[in-house]
């Protein structure tokens, strides 16, 4: 069987950012190898190992599209953020937006799926 690389690519751009996290890290298992060890060099070599082979612990929250109930998106960032109801509003209505900024990567999965259970579109990024 002959290797799809065109076939491979359009699955890769087609995953979200989780089943890729998921798929490098099963790469490296696999063959024992590191995908940070490889990045330094293409850096510039600057870090050598050091901050480019650090996994990322900050995470932003972005609402992408509020959905047909915006009111349960806006209680849902209320929630998440504490802002008041116009501040919500507002955010949601902008979308957009970031909802939240620098969290740990729990919170930022648990305001993702909270948005995305009141009929919101959110991502990690």
């Amino acid at each position: 069987m002959a290797f799809d690389k065109d076939a491979f690519l359009t699955t890769l751009d087609s995953m979200t950012v989780l089943e890729l996290n998921d798929l490098v890290k099963a790469i490296e298992e696999k063959f024992g190898v590191s995908a940070a060890a490889m990045a330094a060099p293409a850096a510039g070599g600057a870090a050598a190992g050091g901050a480019a082979a650090e996994e990322k612990t900050e995470f932003n929250v972005v609402l992408t599209d509020a959905g047909a109930n915006k009111v349960a998106v806006i209680k849902a960032v209320r929630e998440i953020t504490g802002l008041g109801l116009k501040e919500a509003k507002d955010l949601v209505d902008g979308a957009p937006k970031n909802v939240k900024e620098a969290a740990p990567k729990a919170d930022a999965e648990a305001a993702v799926k909270k948005l995305v259970e009141a009929g919101a579109k959110a991502e990690l990024k």
